[in-house]
């Protein structure tokens, strides 16, 4: 068994215009989701019959979700269960096939004000200070149950 190709990130060039000069960047884009899903199926060693198998849902479906024809991708859960075969984030996955996970609407429904107003405040931040208000919030919430 020869191991699986791994391509390397697409690169692509964009010029930023700067006060008085201009820049040209490189910036890695991450490839979309069925190439992803392909390339990390094969390096687990999954067939494409098996890991459609374990996941749910036709092998002829996966392929053209691999190939990125599909209008729909997987539902939330069924790319749950992706991330958990292929080892990799759920969450991430889930953003990367365009979709949202699903406790997401029914948290913000429950504070529709509050919690619009911080996903706002947040926008833009490193995830290095994501992080940092995580760690406050779950610090918070530990503080306010009683021991």
């Amino acid at each position: 068994m020869t191991p699986a190709r791994v391509d390397p990130p697409v690169m692509s060039m964009y010029s930023k215009q700067g006060t008085s000069e201009r820049q040209t960047v490189m910036t890695a884009q991450k490839p979309k989701f069925g190439t992803f899903i392909r390339e990390r199926r094969t390096a687990k060693g999954y067939s494409l019959r098996r890991f459609a198998e374990l996941v749910g849902i036709s092998p002829t479906y996966l392929s053209h979700v691999e190939q990125d024809k599909v209008d729909s991708p997987p539902t939330a859960d069924r790319i749950q269960k992706m991330a958990e075969l292929l080892g990799e984030s759920a969450d991430e996955l889930i953003a990367m096939a365009g979709r949202v996970p699903e406790d997401l609407p029914k948290i913000i429904q429950s504070q529709p004000e509050a919690m619009p107003a911080l996903l706002r405040a947040v926008k833009g931040l490193t995830p290095e200070q994501l992080k940092k208000l995580q760690d406050q919030a779950a610090k918070m919430r530990k503080e306010g149950d009683p021991q």
